[in-house]
């Protein structure tokens, strides 16, 4: 395996300095107003909001390869096609609300429809579902690779460049990083795309030499293990990365345009790396699965584009670190803290956010030491807290709302999460699941039983 070439770490290098400028040195401090700083102002043109979204969305794509190695075409099935049905249903129906109700967040709107204790559990929640761990160890394995360095060294690295520039910029910097971020992504892989063609074979050739497993939708898995990803697919709903962009862009239509065009972009982006990982397949050890796309770019591409790919791989991951981070930190910092000490509504929850930072990026630390595994982590972490969520978020957007009592309410976003993680642990004892079902499922029915019960008591009385 070839060493990088010193113009390889200088396009690193200057990608890495590029981050720390328009964080820190350029971007003007944004605390003295949260609108600002949470939101940027609620001002963000249709192109920065495709860029932030569309970047945003891919953090996990070392573990795409790692899948599309490992199970071929399955990924496409598990990691794209529902993203982009749910998407599309959020565009059409959910974002134009968001931004027409102007919360800030998602506890927000949880505070205002089924009180403070609920508003509390919703941003516990998110702070998981949320949580950069998957990503930051992703960063993390591909820095070790790279440098040769211990993975808690590399983790720690991880958590500092990633997060530096928005101690300052907030929201606004992510938009401006992710605006290169979202060229550097697509170049990186269009290049080993195109060198792939041109070296090894047509992609059409590749396909049809591939044993029968890899072009099967289930990829050798089981049809419960395909829907619980189909079905984790809907955090779209319950996405604050979606939530947040939706709340500050200029207009609703802005918002829902913006979802629209990001389906498009991303299904763009997921032929390519279906595709380069396809490639991988009989040329990379399932033993160094998760490093497919490095790995491969390594012995294909020239020096110089071998740069831009590693930087297009780090702008990836890192533009999904960034806003997570930010997010976790505006829910623990804002509606979190900041709402248990009941502060006045004129007081600034911005210094408790940017301390929040240093927390939230400890605990995401620990959950990827815990559970070393990008698509374990992201696969456990959805299963059991989405069901906690979806349904009572979007009974938000009902007129019924005033009518569920706050305790009921409460009971209906904790006691899905409840069963979903003792079903976990259970079966994680027994070394199976519980009458072969998922964690997800009982969370999940629970959870629609209670929706059910809601409706029925709302139109009904008492």
């Amino acid at each position: 395996m070839k060493l990088l070439h010193f113009i390889d770490w200088g396009i690193i290098a200057s990608y890495l300095l590029f981050l720390i400028w328009i964080g820190i040195i350029k971007q003007k401090n944004q605390t003295k107003s949260q609108n600002n700083f949470i939101l940027s102002g609620r001002n963000i043109s249709l192109i920065g909001f495709i860029a932030t979204l569309v970047t945003t969305w891919y953090g996990a794509i070392l573990g795409i390869g790692e899948n599309t190695l490992l199970y071929g075409f399955q990924t496409w099935f598990i990691f794209a096609l529902p993203y982009y049905i749910f998407a599309i249903i959020y565009a059409i129906w959910v974002a134009p609300k968001i931004r027409e109700r102007k919360f800030l967040s998602i506890p927000d709107q949880f505070y205002s429809c089924y009180g403070e204790s609920s508003g509390i559990i919703a941003a516990l929640i998110i702070i998981f579902l949320s949580s950069p761990a998957p990503y930051l160890l992703s960063l993390g394995i591909l820095l070790k690779f790279l440098f040769g360095i211990e993975l808690g060294f590399s983790l720690i690295i991880s958590a500092f460049f990633s997060t530096v520039y928005i101690w300052n910029g907030g929201f606004t910097a992510v938009i401006k990083t992710d605006k290169l971020q979202f060229i550097l992504m697509f170049s990186g892989f269009s290049l080993l795309f195109i060198f792939l063609w041109y070296q090894i074979g047509h992609p059409l050739e590749i396909i049809k030499n591939l044993p029968p497993k890899y072009v099967k939708p289930l990829g050798g898995n089981s049809l419960q293990y395909v829907l619980v990803w189909f079905f984790i697919a809907a955090w779209t709903f319950v996405d604050p990365g979606f939530y947040q962009r939706c709340a500050a862009a200029k207009n609703p239509v802005v918002a829902k345009k913006g979802i629209l065009f990001a389906v498009f972009f991303w299904g763009i982006f997921d032929f390519l790396t279906m595709v380069c990982g396809l490639y991988a397949i009989g040329r990379v050890t399932d033993a160094n699965a998760l490093l497919s796309y490095p790995i491969l770019a390594i012995n294909i591409l020239p020096f110089g584009f071998l740069g831009l790919f590693i930087t297009g791989i780090l702008a990836t991951i890192m533009s999904t670190i960034d806003s997570l981070s930010l997010i976790n930190s505006i829910t623990f910092g804002r509606d979190i803290l900041w709402r248990i000490e009941k502060k006045s509504t004129n007081s600034n929850p911005v210094l408790l956010i940017k301390k929040s930072i240093i927390i939230t990026s400890f605990i995401s630390l620990c959950l990827a030491f815990l559970l070393p595994s990008v698509i374990k982590l992201f696969y456990v972490l959805g299963s059991l807290f989405i069901p906690g969520l979806i349904l009572p978020f979007i009974f938000t957007f009902s007129n019924d709302t005033s009518k569920v009592p706050k305790q009921l309410a409460l009971k209906w976003i904790t006691m899905p999460v409840v069963l979903s993680i003792l079903w976990y642990s259970i079966s994680q004892i027994l070394n199976s699941n519980i009458l072969d079902i998922e964690p997800f499922f009982p969370g999940m029915i629970l959870s629609i039983l209670f929706f059910i019960y809601i409706k029925y008591r709302t139109h009904h009385g008492n």
